[in-house]
């Protein structure tokens, strides 16, 4: 039964109705699904999906199959619930967008444990919505850029600040390459609008994770849009330059959590620590931040993306 390792695959392609968005939650690319999803299909002998113009569709055989795999981790994840309620206290697992906790995040948490070595914090890479009874997640530190339900408590952590980033001693202008990521394809879209207009740069060049722009701005090869948390080190040490400050781009940073902060003092503690962390990242060079008298609040503004709101 070696096709079983492949029905995390299958699943997460169903549930999504896309390869590539499946292989985003997945942190995979797109290739690597696809081909899962064909040895799937070859080791069953049926074909699971029609495949129409970049879309995908569950054939009956794929209805069948996802049914089953729903049902199998319902009652996986519900095991794992009982197992870990018998090893109390156990760790809080808190899940973080990849770019964020990789460049910004997991550099500060020796700063956590030092401060509160009560708390045993384990922390998983994932983006995007988070089905908090079926991952084993208790937070999730998420951008506000999808729909927050209203059965779950938000708090905002920061404000997103958003700059085109070089390596420092490059100029960032016409000659220059511009960084795209799949990831956020409408980056420096956004970024021209909360600064007032587009600017002219060189050719486009595309990589398929945020922080890969920002690896590759760091070396020399463009300019990338970044936001100011994820570039605060480099900035500090002279690594990475923003010759045109940040701007405010209407969405912001927020922990997610199913049960309400004040109801629990390890999430409390995580969330005032992130909160403190932010802000002292934010404000560590002033003068690197292009200032706006006033927040600014666009239609994905934290205010309107639902969710309980605790604290702000």
């Amino acid at each position: 039964m070696h096709w079983l390792g492949g029905i995390r695959f299958f699943e997460a392609a169903a549930r999504h109705q896309s390869f590539m968005r499946a292989a985003d939650e997945l942190h995979l690319t797109h290739g690597a699904v696809s081909r899962q999803i064909r040895q799937l299909e070859e080791a069953l002998g049926v074909t699971l999906f029609e495949r129409r113009n970049r879309a995908v569709f569950l054939t009956e055989a794929g209805h069948i199959l996802h049914a089953a795999a729903t049902q199998s981790l319902d009652v996986l994840g519900a095991a794992a619930q009982r197992i870990r309620a018998h090893g109390q206290p156990r760790a809080l697992v808190l899940s973080c967008e990849p770019t964020i906790a990789m460049r910004w995040l997991i550099p500060r948490l020796p700063r956590f444990t030092e401060s509160h070595p009560e708390v045993t914090l384990h922390l998983m890479a994932a983006g995007g919505p988070v089905d908090f009874a079926r991952s084993g997640v208790d937070l999730a530190l998420r951008r506000n850029d999808f729909h927050v339900g209203p059965e779950l408590h938000a708090h905002e952590v920061a404000e997103e600040w958003v700059g085109v980033v070089c390596r420092a001693g490059a100029s960032a202008g016409a000659s220059s390459h511009r960084l795209h990521t799949r990831s956020r394809p409408d980056a420096w879209q956004r970024w021209a609008k909360a600064a007032g207009g587009a600017q002219r740069f060189g050719a486009d060049a595309w990589y398929e994770h945020f922080y890969l722009t920002i690896q590759a701005a760091a070396a020399g090869l463009g300019c990338a849009i970044a936001s100011r948390l994820m570039v605060a080190d480099e900035l500090a040490d002279g690594r990475i330059a923003a010759p045109r400050g940040f701007v405010r781009d209407g969405s912001c940073y927020q922990l997610l959590s199913p049960v309400a902060f004040e109801h629990d003092a390890r999430r409390r503690a995580v969330r005032d620590w992130l909160c403190q962390e932010a802000q002292a990242s934010l404000g560590a060079d002033p003068a690197q931040v292009a200032a706006s008298p006033h927040p600014v609040r666009g239609a994905k503004g934290a205010a309107k993306r639902g969710g309980r709101k605790d604290g702000k």
